[in-house]
């Protein structure tokens, strides 16, 4: 069998193709090796004019580690991940199970009703919700944002729910003939099945939490009980100088826990987000 020979046009959308990948690939890559080196140089310029630190120091991460409140934010911001993370899985899950396997009224419409809730920008609900934590005496506190980032969960029911959808309704049926109620089928089949999917949802809950910066920085005051993205801003809003090079030091030191768990939860990440597509 004779390969056949590209044609011009072909060949020119080929490369314009590689030329877009490497644009975007340069785009993401070329901030990430400035703050790598800039955690490395000394002083607190950002920008050396070179991406080879000089002179190279390890002191940032030092005093980031030692002189700051770093490690308490990480904590914070840890512990509302993981309790945030494990709660979504939880209602994404038991949600998304209702509407791709349940009949009931109004299911429609309590979809659409998501998708539009997904679509309301944050911010929008700022003013209404320091009110509503105001009276509740959830200001200042880990609980009122780990409140806001439980909730807001819209749209991974609805890629959940596409995931489940993917799954054999045999399945199902199979095992109510066998006497399952709804509860069973849904814990015995869908979540050992969904597991994949699972994992995809935990991470995207912890890298929320992580990278919220909005609401905490607005809920939260106290230095002692910032999240990661307040915490960090204090490095670079400072009434007397900006420390870039500690910022890019704290920003490298809290990426290490995301890629450890995006690493080890990476098997499972290609065939969640595959079966969801499919879905």
């Amino acid at each position: 069998m004779v390969d056949r020979k590209p044609r011009p046009h072909e060949v020119v959308q080929l490369w314009i193709t590689r030329l877009v990948l490497w644009v975007a690939c340069a785009a993401v890559l070329v901030p990430l090796l400035f703050i790598i080196s800039a955690s490395f140089t000394a002083g607190d310029a950002f920008f050396s004019g070179s991406l080879i630190p000089r002179p190279f120091t390890l002191n940032n991460y030092a005093e980031v580690l030692t002189e700051t409140k770093y490690l308490t934010w990480l904590k914070n911001t840890v512990i509302v991940a993981l309790i945030t993370g494990t709660i979504q899985v939880i209602n994404t899950s038991l949600s998304a199970y209702a509407f791709a396997r349940l009949r009931f009224r109004l299911r429609r419409v309590g979809l659409i009703g998501l998708l539009l809730l997904q679509m309301f920008p944050t911010f929008l609900n700022l003013p209404a919700l320091y009110l509503l934590f105001l009276k509740l005496n959830l200001i200042d506190s880990l609980v009122g944002i780990g409140l806001i980032m439980v909730t807001g969960n819209a749209f991974n029911i609805w890629v959940m729910k596409g995931f489940i959808d993917g799954l054999p309704l045999e399945l199902d049926e199979a095992a109510k003939v066998d006497g399952a109620t709804d509860f069973q089928v849904f814990t015995r089949i869908i979540l050992p099945l969904s597991a994949p999917m699972l994992a995809v949802q935990f991470l995207w809950a912890v890298v929320g939490v992580f990278n919220e910066y909005l609401l905490s920085s607005v809920l939260i005051q106290s230095p002692d009980k910032l999240i990661m993205g307040p915490g960090l801003q204090n490095f670079i809003v400072n009434q007397f100088s900006a420390h870039w090079t500690q910022f890019a030091a704290a920003a490298v030191l809290t990426s290490v826990p995301l890629v450890a768990l995006w690493l080890y939860l990476q098997r499972y990440i290609v065939s969640g987000l595959a079966g969801a597509l499919k879905g």
